[in-house]
Protein backbone atom coordinates (compact mmCIF):
# COMPACT_ATOMS: atom_id res chain seq x y z
CA UNK A 1 0.00 0.00 0.00
CA UNK A 2 1.38 3.22 -0.74
CA UNK A 3 0.69 6.67 0.81
CA UNK A 4 2.04 10.04 0.78
CA UNK A 5 2.47 12.79 3.74
CA UNK A 6 4.14 16.34 3.75
CA UNK A 7 7.19 16.83 5.64
CA UNK A 8 6.87 20.67 6.16
CA UNK A 9 10.88 22.43 5.77
CA UNK A 10 11.43 25.82 5.91
CA UNK A 11 8.85 28.28 6.25
CA UNK A 12 6.47 27.34 3.69
CA UNK A 13 8.11 24.01 1.35
CA UNK A 14 6.54 20.82 1.40
CA UNK A 15 8.92 17.74 0.91
CA UNK A 16 6.65 14.81 -0.56
CA UNK A 17 7.53 11.43 1.08
CA UNK A 18 6.09 8.67 -0.82
CA UNK A 19 6.01 5.19 1.31
CA UNK A 20 5.65 1.79 0.46
CA UNK A 21 4.09 -0.18 3.89
CA UNK A 22 5.40 -3.25 2.26
CA UNK A 23 8.61 -3.14 1.67
CA UNK A 24 9.32 0.14 4.42
CA UNK A 25 10.71 2.07 1.08
CA UNK A 26 10.70 5.38 0.84
CA UNK A 27 10.99 7.93 -2.15
CA UNK A 28 11.48 11.60 -0.94
CA UNK A 29 10.53 14.46 -3.83
CA UNK A 30 12.95 17.86 -3.66
CA UNK A 31 14.40 17.57 -0.12
CA UNK A 32 15.74 20.74 0.61
CA UNK A 33 16.60 20.36 3.98
CA UNK A 34 18.03 16.74 5.44
CA UNK A 35 16.61 16.77 8.89
CA UNK A 36 12.82 16.99 8.86
CA UNK A 37 13.29 14.16 6.35
CA UNK A 38 15.65 11.96 8.60
CA UNK A 39 13.24 12.45 11.56
CA UNK A 40 10.23 11.78 9.29
CA UNK A 41 11.92 8.51 8.19
CA UNK A 42 12.60 7.46 11.67
CA UNK A 43 9.63 7.78 13.07
CA UNK A 44 7.75 6.23 10.45
CA UNK A 45 10.59 3.44 10.26
CA UNK A 46 11.22 4.14 6.59
CA UNK A 47 14.20 3.23 4.60
CA UNK A 48 14.92 5.94 1.79
CA UNK A 49 16.15 4.60 -1.53
CA UNK A 50 14.79 7.06 -3.94
CA UNK A 51 15.11 11.08 -4.06
CA UNK A 52 13.50 12.89 -6.96
CA UNK A 53 14.41 16.53 -7.90
CA UNK A 54 12.54 18.88 -10.12
CA UNK A 55 14.80 21.30 -10.10
CA UNK A 56 18.38 22.62 -9.39
CA UNK A 57 17.10 25.32 -6.65
CA UNK A 58 19.18 24.69 -3.04
CA UNK A 59 15.36 25.11 -1.31
CA UNK A 60 14.73 21.95 -3.37
CA UNK A 61 17.99 20.10 -3.56
CA UNK A 62 19.78 21.52 -0.18
CA UNK A 63 19.80 18.35 1.62
CA UNK A 64 20.71 15.57 -0.78
CA UNK A 65 24.00 15.73 0.20
CA UNK A 66 23.07 14.87 3.80
CA UNK A 67 20.42 12.41 3.32
CA UNK A 68 23.19 10.38 0.63
CA UNK A 69 25.43 10.24 3.67
CA UNK A 70 22.80 8.61 5.64
CA UNK A 71 21.52 6.24 2.71
CA UNK A 72 24.62 5.59 0.72
CA UNK A 73 22.96 3.28 -1.71
CA UNK A 74 20.04 6.23 -2.49
CA UNK A 75 19.31 7.00 -6.20
CA UNK A 76 19.12 10.39 -6.84
CA UNK A 77 17.27 11.34 -9.93
CA UNK A 78 16.38 14.43 -11.52
CA UNK A 79 16.73 16.52 -15.05
CA UNK A 80 20.13 15.55 -16.80
CA UNK A 81 20.70 19.02 -18.01
CA UNK A 82 20.42 20.59 -14.46
CA UNK A 83 22.94 22.99 -12.85
CA UNK A 84 22.40 20.46 -9.83
CA UNK A 85 25.78 18.25 -9.94
CA UNK A 86 24.48 15.34 -7.34
CA UNK A 87 22.36 13.45 -9.55
CA UNK A 88 22.89 9.72 -9.37
CA UNK A 89 20.52 8.88 -12.42
CA UNK A 90 19.81 11.33 -14.24
CA UNK A 91 16.93 11.36 -16.80
CA UNK A 92 15.46 13.50 -20.04
CA UNK A 93 11.60 14.11 -20.84
CA UNK A 94 9.89 11.17 -22.49
CA UNK A 95 12.18 8.94 -19.84
CA UNK A 96 10.19 6.79 -17.02
CA UNK A 97 11.33 6.21 -13.53
CA UNK A 98 10.34 3.16 -11.98
CA UNK A 99 9.54 3.00 -8.24
CA UNK A 100 8.24 -0.33 -6.20
CA UNK A 101 6.28 -0.89 -9.83
CA UNK A 102 4.96 2.59 -10.01
CA UNK A 103 6.22 4.46 -13.14
CA UNK A 104 6.27 7.79 -13.10
CA UNK A 105 6.56 10.08 -16.36
CA UNK A 106 8.67 12.83 -16.81
CA UNK A 107 7.68 15.97 -17.99
CA UNK A 108 9.61 18.58 -19.42
CA UNK A 109 8.16 21.98 -17.53
CA UNK A 110 10.73 24.86 -18.26
CA UNK A 111 9.69 28.38 -17.17
CA UNK A 112 10.65 28.63 -13.50
CA UNK A 113 13.76 27.06 -14.02
CA UNK A 114 15.06 25.99 -17.68
CA UNK A 115 15.94 22.45 -16.13
CA UNK A 116 12.26 22.21 -14.63
CA UNK A 117 10.89 18.73 -15.01
CA UNK A 118 7.51 17.02 -13.07
CA UNK A 119 7.09 13.26 -12.45
CA UNK A 120 3.49 11.92 -12.89
CA UNK A 121 1.93 8.64 -12.85
CA UNK A 122 -1.42 7.77 -13.70
CA UNK A 123 -1.23 4.15 -11.61
CA UNK A 124 -3.37 5.68 -8.50
CA UNK A 125 -2.07 6.63 -5.09
CA UNK A 126 -4.34 7.44 -2.64
CA UNK A 127 -7.06 6.57 -5.48
CA UNK A 128 -5.86 9.37 -7.79
CA UNK A 129 -2.78 9.88 -10.38
CA UNK A 130 -0.02 11.70 -8.97
CA UNK A 131 1.58 14.28 -10.21
CA UNK A 132 4.90 16.21 -8.25
CA UNK A 133 5.13 19.70 -9.92
CA UNK A 134 8.08 21.45 -8.15
CA UNK A 135 7.53 25.06 -8.16
CA UNK A 136 5.81 25.20 -11.71
CA UNK A 137 2.46 25.04 -10.55
CA UNK A 138 1.15 25.71 -7.21
CA UNK A 139 -2.71 26.07 -6.05
CA UNK A 140 -3.92 28.71 -7.83
CA UNK A 141 -0.55 29.68 -9.11
CA UNK A 142 2.39 29.09 -10.35
CA UNK A 143 6.40 29.71 -10.53
CA UNK A 144 7.97 32.88 -11.05
CA UNK A 145 9.92 32.85 -14.20
CA UNK A 146 13.57 33.06 -12.89
CA UNK A 147 14.63 31.82 -16.19
CA UNK A 148 12.47 30.80 -18.84
CA UNK A 149 10.00 32.95 -21.21
CA UNK A 150 5.67 33.03 -20.40
CA UNK A 151 5.22 31.23 -23.34
CA UNK A 152 7.42 28.42 -22.23
CA UNK A 153 5.78 28.41 -18.71
CA UNK A 154 2.29 28.57 -20.25
CA UNK A 155 3.34 25.58 -22.77
CA UNK A 156 4.30 23.62 -19.73
CA UNK A 157 1.09 24.14 -17.99
CA UNK A 158 -0.69 23.21 -20.89
CA UNK A 159 0.94 20.13 -20.57
CA UNK A 160 -0.17 19.67 -17.08
CA UNK A 161 -3.47 20.94 -17.81
CA UNK A 162 -4.32 18.41 -20.31
CA UNK A 163 -3.48 15.74 -17.52
CA UNK A 164 -6.56 13.49 -15.82
CA UNK A 165 -8.75 15.68 -13.75
CA UNK A 166 -8.51 13.51 -10.94
CA UNK A 167 -4.74 14.08 -10.82
CA UNK A 168 -4.06 15.40 -7.45
CA UNK A 169 -1.08 18.03 -7.87
CA UNK A 170 1.30 17.48 -5.12
CA UNK A 171 3.37 21.41 -5.32
CA UNK A 172 6.36 22.26 -3.09
CA UNK A 173 5.00 25.43 -1.11
CA UNK A 174 2.06 26.46 0.56
CA UNK A 175 1.90 29.52 -1.39
CA UNK A 176 -2.27 29.38 -2.05
CA UNK A 177 -3.59 32.13 0.15
CA UNK A 178 -1.03 34.89 -1.40
CA UNK A 179 -2.04 33.34 -4.54
CA UNK A 180 -5.88 33.31 -4.05
CA UNK A 181 -5.53 37.27 -2.74
CA UNK A 182 -4.12 37.83 -6.06
CA UNK A 183 -6.39 35.52 -8.20
CA UNK A 184 -9.38 37.74 -6.31
CA UNK A 185 -8.22 40.82 -7.21
CA UNK A 186 -8.33 39.91 -10.48
CA UNK A 187 -11.97 37.83 -10.63
CA UNK A 188 -13.92 39.51 -7.55
CA UNK A 189 -16.89 38.46 -8.86
CA UNK A 190 -16.03 34.53 -9.61
CA UNK A 191 -18.16 32.93 -6.64
CA UNK A 192 -16.34 29.67 -6.79
CA UNK A 193 -13.00 31.07 -6.58
CA UNK A 194 -14.39 33.16 -3.12
CA UNK A 195 -16.11 29.76 -1.57
CA UNK A 196 -12.57 28.59 -2.55
CA UNK A 197 -10.56 31.11 -0.69
CA UNK A 198 -13.07 30.67 2.37
CA UNK A 199 -11.89 27.10 2.53
CA UNK A 200 -8.17 27.54 2.33
CA UNK A 201 -8.31 29.68 4.96
CA UNK A 202 -10.53 27.90 7.03
CA UNK A 203 -8.24 24.91 6.61
CA UNK A 204 -5.07 26.95 7.38
CA UNK A 205 -6.50 28.26 10.43
CA UNK A 206 -7.20 24.69 11.74
CA UNK A 207 -3.17 24.00 10.67
CA UNK A 208 -4.13 22.12 7.83
CA UNK A 209 -2.26 21.92 4.05
CA UNK A 210 -3.92 22.87 1.16
CA UNK A 211 -1.79 20.89 -0.64
CA UNK A 212 -2.52 18.67 -2.49
CA UNK A 213 -5.02 20.54 -5.13
CA UNK A 214 -6.29 18.46 -8.25
CA UNK A 215 -6.34 19.46 -11.88
CA UNK A 216 -10.12 19.69 -12.09
CA UNK A 217 -9.41 22.19 -9.70
CA UNK A 218 -6.77 24.19 -10.90
CA UNK A 219 -8.68 24.45 -14.32
CA UNK A 220 -11.64 25.92 -12.99
CA UNK A 221 -10.09 28.43 -10.49
CA UNK A 222 -6.23 28.84 -11.33
CA UNK A 223 -5.93 32.27 -13.64
CA UNK A 224 -2.52 30.76 -14.56
CA UNK A 225 -4.39 27.66 -16.56
CA UNK A 226 -7.50 30.16 -17.51
CA UNK A 227 -5.80 32.09 -20.54
CA UNK A 228 -8.54 31.47 -22.87
CA UNK A 229 -11.09 31.85 -20.27
CA UNK A 230 -13.10 35.18 -21.03
CA UNK A 231 -13.12 36.29 -17.86
CA UNK A 232 -9.94 36.23 -17.65
CA UNK A 233 -9.06 37.80 -20.63
CA UNK A 234 -11.48 40.73 -19.53
CA UNK A 235 -9.27 41.22 -16.49
CA UNK A 236 -5.90 40.42 -18.35
CA UNK A 237 -7.03 42.84 -21.42
CA UNK A 238 -7.66 45.64 -18.25
CA UNK A 239 -4.49 45.13 -16.90
CA UNK A 240 -2.64 44.87 -19.49
CA UNK A 241 -3.88 48.17 -21.08
CA UNK A 242 -2.86 49.76 -17.63
CA UNK A 243 0.57 48.75 -18.04
CA UNK A 244 1.40 49.02 -21.42
CA UNK A 245 1.59 45.43 -22.53
CA UNK A 246 0.53 43.58 -25.59
CA UNK A 247 -2.75 41.43 -25.32
CA UNK A 248 -3.47 40.08 -28.51
CA UNK A 249 -2.58 36.40 -27.88
CA UNK A 250 -2.69 33.24 -25.60
CA UNK A 251 0.76 34.37 -24.96
CA UNK A 252 0.10 37.60 -24.30
CA UNK A 253 -2.57 36.86 -21.75
CA UNK A 254 -0.63 34.82 -19.90
CA UNK A 255 2.16 36.95 -19.84
CA UNK A 256 0.07 40.05 -18.46
CA UNK A 257 -1.16 37.39 -15.70
CA UNK A 258 2.54 36.51 -14.81
CA UNK A 259 3.43 40.42 -15.49
CA UNK A 260 0.22 41.44 -12.49
CA UNK A 261 1.19 38.69 -10.21
CA UNK A 262 4.72 39.82 -10.38
CA UNK A 263 3.73 43.13 -9.34
CA UNK A 264 0.95 42.50 -6.95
Amino acid sequence: MFNIRAISAFSDNYIWCLSDSASGKALIVDPGQAQPVLDHLARHQLSLDTILVTHHHPDHTGGIAALTDAFPEVRVTGPADSPFKGLTNPVHPGGEVVWQGLTFQVMAVPGHTLDHIAFYTSTPVDDRPVLFCGDTLFVCGCGRLFEGKPEQMKQSLHSLRDLPDATAVYCAHEYTLANLRFARSWLPDDAELAAFEQDCIARRERGEATVPSTIATEKALNPFLRWDDPAVIEAATRYASNAGLPCDSDNAIFAAIRHGKDHF
